[in-house]
Order: C-alpha cells, then sequence, then structure tokens
C-alpha cells in the first residue's frame, strides 16, 4: 500500500506515521544499553524502503543523531546513480533547565550546528524547540533565533515540542511559522483536544503525537496482567516508567484493562491487532496530523501498514468513547504534570543532557 501523507508545509510533506529514534538510545535502556548499532542501521532502511521515510530524534538523545547520520549516508549509497528519494530527519533544540535563564543566540546555533555534523547535512529539516519552564522567559526569542538560521540556511523548518496553546499562540504571534507541534497524544492521554487542537487548525500547525502506544502499553502483551509495581525497578525502560505515570493518571488499572478489552474487541472485528486498533484511534483524535512510534526497526510494520489502512465505524467510535467517558484524566494543558518539578512525573526527566 502506499503510506498516507500529511504536508506540514507547502511543498513538504511526511508520512502519517513518523518513527522516532528515542529508544535507540544509549540513555533509553538503563544497564541493557542500546541495541546492536548496525542491526539499528539496517531496521530503519527497511522501514525507509516500506515508505516511512521520516525519522525523530533530538540532540539529547545520547548517540541518536551519529546513528541516523549512518541511515543517511547508507540510504544515499542504495540509490546509486538513481536520485534516491529524501530522507527527513526531524531533530530538538532542547536547552539545558540550567542554561534557560541565560539562554543565548550563539548556545541555540552552537546546538543547530552539532546537530548538523552529527547528521552529516548542510540543512536541519525540522528543528522543534521544547523549553522546561514557562517562569524562565526567552522561549518567543529561542524560537526566533531558530527562525533566524531558517532564513540564514541551516534549517528548513522552525517546530515546537510540548508547547501548549498558550506559549504556542506566543510564538505564532510573534510572527515565527512554525510549522509544527509534537506533543503526547494517544487514547489515553487527550490533553492536546480543546484550546490546543483548534490554535493548530486555526493556525495551520501540525500536531505530531508522540506516545500513540503508551510505550507499548497499547498492545496484547498488557491485556489480562496484573498491575505492574509503580516503581521504575519494575519496568525494562524509560518508556513503561515514564506512560506507566500516564496511566496512574488515566485512572485505575481496571479501567485501563477495560480499554485493551474495548480496543482488542474492535480489532477482532477487523481483523486487525490491538496496537493497530490503538495507532488507528490516535490519528483519529482532533487535530492529530501524524502519529510517533518508537523505531524498532520493521518488526512491527505489518501492524503499522494495518493501522494506516484501517476504518474504525461509527460503532467502534462509541465503543471506545464509552470507555474514555470514564477516565481521571490526564488534565491540564500538555506537558503541565512533566513540567512540575515536584510531582512524580519530574521523576522520568533529565533537566542537562545538552552540556553545550
Amino acid at each position: 500500500m502506499t503510506v498516507p501523507r500529511v504536508e506540514l508545509a507547502p511543498g513538504y510533506s511526511v508520512p502519517r506515521v513518523i518513527h522516532g529514534a528515542w529508544q535507540l538510545s544509549e540513555g533509553h535502556r538503563g544497564a541493557a544499553g542500546a541495541p546492536d548499532r548496525d542491526e539499528a542501521v539496517q531496521g530503519l532502511l527497511r522501514l525507509a524502503e516500506a515508505g516511512f521515510d521520516t525519522f525523530d530524534c533530538a540532540d539529547i538523545y545520547t548517540g541518536v543523531e551519529e546513528l541516523l547520520g549512518e541511515v543517511l549516508r547508507a540510504w544515499r549509497r542504495r540509490g546509486g546513480d538513481r536520485a534516491a528519494p529524501a530522507l527527513r530527519v526531524h531533530t530538538k533544540l532542547v536547552p539545558d533547565l540550567a542554561a534557560l535563564p541565560g539562554l543565548e543566540r550563539a548556545y541555540v546555533e552552537r546546538v543547530v550546528d552539532r546537530s548538523l555534523r552529527r547528521l552529516g547535512v548542510e540543512r536541519l529539516d525540522l528543528v522543534q524547540l521544547h523549553w522546561w519552564d514557562w517562569s524562565i522567559p526567552g522561549h518567543v526569542e529561542a524560537a526566533g533565533w531558530l527562525d533566524d538560521l531558517r532564513r540564514a540556511g541551516k534549517v528548513r523548518h522552525v517546530g515546537a515540542t510540548n508547547f501548549d496553546a498558550e506559549h504556542l499562540a506566543e510564538v505564532l504571534d510573534a510572527g515565527i511559522p512554525v510549522v509544527s507541534n509534537q506533543v503526547q497524544y494517544s487514547v489515553i492521554d487527550r490533553r492536546p483536544e480543546g484550546a490546543l487542537a483548534e490554535l493548530a487548525e486555526s493556525r495551520g500547525v501540525a500536531l505530531l503525537g508522540y506516545g500513540a502506544l503508551a510505550g507499548g502499553f497499547l498492545s496484547e502483551r498488557w491485556l489480562g496482567v496484573p498491575e505492574p509495581a509503580d516503581s521504575a525497578a519494575a519496568l525494562p525502560n524509560r518508556s513503561l516508567t515514564k506512560y506507566r505515570l500516564i496511566l496512574s493518571e488515566f485512572g485505575p488499572w481496571r479501567l485501563f484493562q477495560d480499554l485493551l478489552e474495548t480496543l482488542a474487541e474492535i480489532g477482532r472485528r477487523h481483523g486487525a491487532p490491538l496496537a493497530a486498533v490503538a495507532l488507528r484511534a490516535a490519528l483519529d483524535r482532533p487535530g492529530a496530523a501524524a502519529a510517533i512510534l518508537g523505531a524498532s526497526g520493521a518488526r512491527h510494520l505489518r501492524d503499522t501498514l494495518q493501522a494506516l489502512d484501517l476504518h474504525l465505524d461509527a460503532d467502534d467510535r462509541a465503543a471506545l468513547e464509552a470507555v474514555l467517558a470514564r477516565a481521571q484524566g490526564p488534565a491540564g494543558p500538555v506537558y503541565a504534570l512533566e513540567r512540575d518539578p515536584t510531582g512524580p512525573h519530574a521523576a522520568v526527566m533529565r533537566y542537562d543532557l545538552n552540556r553545550v
């Protein structure tokens, strides 16, 4: 099948499923370390061959920009004398929390230049700005410095990540052409709905939703199993630790099991796995332009293709909404829970990884 695409800006389109590379970082799996590098490169190339030609990473994902640089070089070699379709790599600018009070233009340019070197490219396709603390001013200025680098030819497009409606509007009102905002968005985390989705639609900003499968919790693996312990030691990686906290906001474990049972029943009616239904449902949420899935190579390629080909009918949507109506959260603006340094979500945050 042809992978459906969405246009972020005139002449710039991406598949409706973007593969994110956080789980390929050296810091994701803890003592287990990152997966085999050659195997990771080959897996990403297989995804590209299937039409998933856009990958998402960040300046603070240890080793990932360099790994994607290898993927880009290998892809160009495979093209030989013919012009291979371009692969797109979206990265992020995540200034250290400690650097925010005195952030300067030179810091932003050093991060962008480092990403260019790591990826081995002359221009970054999309740089998405993250800001740890809204009480520290400067996010509009930082976005403006990124836009200066866009005009200088180092950046193709400027994006945001984890911006709520209020602060995204401030950047847009400053005349900065933000094309996308990457936020957590799934059937269990619907915080982007409402003000942010409405703003994004009215101002032409695409919402790119990460966590569409909640780090793997939205799969048959967790259907009918006992509730795991809340401690990070009980879960094998930071993704599951992070999304276990989101599930706690969603409601009791029994409610989550009801959601999984409903997704599984919808899947049985359509001959699709639970994860494919969850991904389709995430893509169907208001304002969702694309979903970001963990780039685990091509192991789940069939499920992804099924999700893109799946159509949820009125009965499916009604059954799903009946469960979601019982959810207790997460509530509030996007990323507000994670941004609170006194809350439980702060335990999985790493605030000062750039060290520029």
